[in-house]
């Protein structure tokens, strides 16, 4: 951690670095050591940076589309230009295997991008086929200064999601990271109080208790990504076996399953059990785990030592209920060892939405529809050639999202659903256009 210092750090509080009243020691979950000592913002910075954005929401709300995009493309260069420091900086506070980080750096990068097109959209509707009529004029405009929640488990993602989307939205930010990993999201702020945005605009609190924030009726809420684990289902017809199995080892127990693509459910129909079953757990045995800065290395720690604790209770207890231990189920101390289960029970603890960890469930099914109601997940992939059985998995699969032939861990509304959560539409109607004399 040659890049990471132990030494205090700001919070930014309406654009200006303060300190607080206390600090927070933010540690390495693999092995524990101190990463850094962040300031605790108290009462008064909080209600001070809320009253800051509120009172600048309406300067921010009429600044042009071309400017906050502009900002948008200067932060993502920012982000790039600081790529390698800020992938290490993740590692350090999240314990997210360096390869994961730098791919987080990247995903973060490209959200800054997507949102600073997005600003710049506008629609335009004619009344009538013709183009005789009254013309309406629709937009969006922001509904006021956004709350940005910051989780663990994608420290830099998360935080870039919240504020392209609230500057795309043209609203001001109010940044909240786990005090866990605040460290990325200070680093974000840094960027954007060398950009061209009042210092009002954006804040960086990493507080402890988020419940008074939550529920600021001055704040609209950046809405998360819809966590919940994914799912996959394997059809007789995929060609290639060991590819469906490597891609969903490395998709179930990636970032040790702390993320909200990560597939916990795979469904296999019974033709192609006895020979996909052995290959997914040879490819979750070959997952590697370990220091989270080794390049090799792709599963590294829980949060801590308690959720890895947590995990490990989640298996064994599904095995006491029934369930069969195919590879894994133990932990050195806060890394769970990559573990496939079959023959779990559907109220295990294992399978709740909320159950992170590097785990996945593997359940057999008799026919594809069957195998389409064993998938229970927001997203679900399906491994198959047929272009029938595609549309009829998007057609009847219970999921928000299905991706064909591959795992489920795209997000492409990542940034436009939430500009639209934070905006609200208003219609203009303008004269029918007079015809030239």
């Amino acid at each position: 951690m040659d890049t990471i210092t132990p030494r205090p750090r700001a919070v930014w509080v309406a654009g200006r670095a303060e300190q607080g009243s206390r600090t927070v020691t933010v540690t390495h979950p693999y092995d524990g050591t101190e990463v850094a000592t962040v300031a605790v913002p108290d009462e008064q910075q909080v209600e001070h940076a809320v009253m800051a954005a509120a009172s600048i929401a309406s300067e921010v709300r009429s600044s042009s589309a071309r400017h906050r995009a502009t900002t948008l493309e200067r932060l993502a260069r920012g982000l790039s230009t600081r790529g390698d420091e800020l992938a290490e900086m993740i590692t350090a506070e999240s314990g997210k295997p360096l390869r994961w980080a730098e791919a987080e750096v990247r995903e973060a990068t490209a959200t800054l991008r997507s949102a600073a097109r997005l600003a710049c959209e506008t629609r335009r509707q004619e009344s009538d086929t013709a183009g005789e009529g009254p013309v309406t004029l629709t937009r969006r405009v922001p509904r006021g200064p956004a709350l940005g929640e910051v989780p663990f488990h994608a420290p830099l993602g998360m935080a870039a999601r919240a504020v392209a989307a609230s500057l795309a939205a043209a609203a001001p930010v109010v940044l909240v990271p786990t005090q866990r990993a605040p460290l990325s999201a200070l680093a974000l702020g840094e960027l954007l109080a060398n950009a061209d945005l009042p210092d009002e605009a954006f804040s960086v609190l990493p507080v402890e208790d988020t419940a008074t924030l939550d529920t600021d009726t001055r704040l609209v809420p950046v809405p998360d990504t819809g966590c919940g684990q994914a799912a996959a289902v394997v059809l007789a017809d995929w060609p290639d076996l060991d590819q469906a199995a490597a891609r969903l080892a490395a998709a179930g127990t990636g970032q040790a399953g702390q993320s909200c693509v990560a597939v916990r459910r795979v469904v296999v129909q019974r033709a192609i059990a006895a020979d996909f079953v052995p290959k997914l757990a040879e490819a979750v045995r070959e997952q590697r785990i370990g220091d989270p800065y080794d390049s090799s290395v792709s599963v590294g720690p829980m949060a801590d030592e308690a959720a890895a604790e947590r995990v490990v209770g989640w298996v064994d207890e599904a095995v006491s209920e029934g369930a069969k231990l195919l590879t894994g189920g133990t932990r050195t101390g806060s890394t769970v060892e990559p573990t496939l289960l079959t023959d779990v029970a559907e109220q295990a603890r294992v399978l709740r939405p909320t159950a992170f960890g590097p785990v996945l469930v593997i359940t057999v099914a008799e026919s594809t529809e069957e195998a389409f109601a064993a998938a229970k997940g927001p997203r679900t992939g399906v491994f198959t050639r047929d272009v029938q059985l595609a549309l009829h998995a998007s057609a009847d699969l219970d999921a928000g999202e299905v991706t064909i032939g591959d795992v489920p861990t795209y997000r492409p509304d990542s940034v436009g659903g939430a500009i639209q959560t934070l905006t609200e539409e208003r219609i203009t109607v303008l004269p029918a256009p007079t015809p030239p004399r």
